[in-house]
């Protein structure tokens, strides 16, 4: 008989290349709101300073010390002051066409549809545990084509919780009527989806899409998807 029967996905950086899609909004928004002007330099200084500045907060994020809001807004507010550009009515503006956009790019990373249309085939049940905005979220897996994928979707707004804290997972295991020897968590960071499984005691597959050094301990490391067809 086969191990697990409940697989639980990261959507972002996972399956969704976050990076490249949030790039091509960002490209977008700095057409649109027209910041070469406003800046004064090219939009690769404005990318590199905005994902400097949006890693700070979502690890702020992550640890409760800044609100859902605030990592929404102040991650334009911050990459625009770099330039000497203290405008919070812009930062909000672009913040919120930022979040309107974002999930309407549909970059997977390679062999999504592929490992997933296996993974449905063998019978597995599906699930995402997710730290994204749930609004946000849907709307990614709704244009992508991947809703129909998964039987739950669970955020961290809808459980009151985020990964890496045991109680986001004692919340999914719930809703999907799971148990933890039937489990596996399967995600792309670490210290979040990793060490998350872990504190719920659940094996977890680590996707490496960049081989990246991990210090929290795996169940299984894969480094493209297709290398779930190895363990599942």
């Amino acid at each position: 008989m086969r191990r697990y029967h409940h697989l639980f996905f990261d959507l972002d950086h996972t399956l969704w290349d976050f990076d490249a899609n949030a790039r091509e909004t960002l490209e977008d928004l700095f057409e649109g709101f027209q910041l070469a002007g406003l800046v004064n330099a090219p939009f690769e200084d404005f990318y590199r300073k905005y994902l400097f500045h949006n890693e700070v907060l979502w690890d702020r994020y992550h640890h409760g010390l800044i609100t859902a809001d605030e990592l929404k807004w102040k991650r334009m507010w911050r990459t625009l002051l770099d330039f000497k550009i203290g405008n919070e009515t812009l930062s909000r503006e672009m913040s919120a066409k930022f979040l309107d956009l974002l999930p309407t790019k549909k970059n997977l990373f390679p062999h999504t549809r592929e490992i997933l249309d296996y993974l449905a085939g063998k019978k597995y049940t599906l699930h995402l545990i997710t730290n994204g905005f749930e609004k946000t979220q849907w709307s990614k897996l709704n244009n992508s084509g991947l809703q129909h994928y998964f039987t739950h979707v669970i955020t961290s707004e809808t459980s009151n919780s985020l990964k890496p804290k045991k109680e986001i997972f004692d919340y999914a295991m719930d809703k999907a009527g799971a148990t933890l020897p039937e489990s596996i968590m399967i995600g792309d960071n670490p210290e979040v989806d990793i060490q998350g499984a872990i504190n719920a005691g659940m094996d977890s597959i680590f996707v490496n899409h960049i081989q990246a050094s991990a210090l929290v301990p795996s169940t299984y490391t894969i480094t493209h998807l297709r290398e779930l067809e190895n363990i599942l």
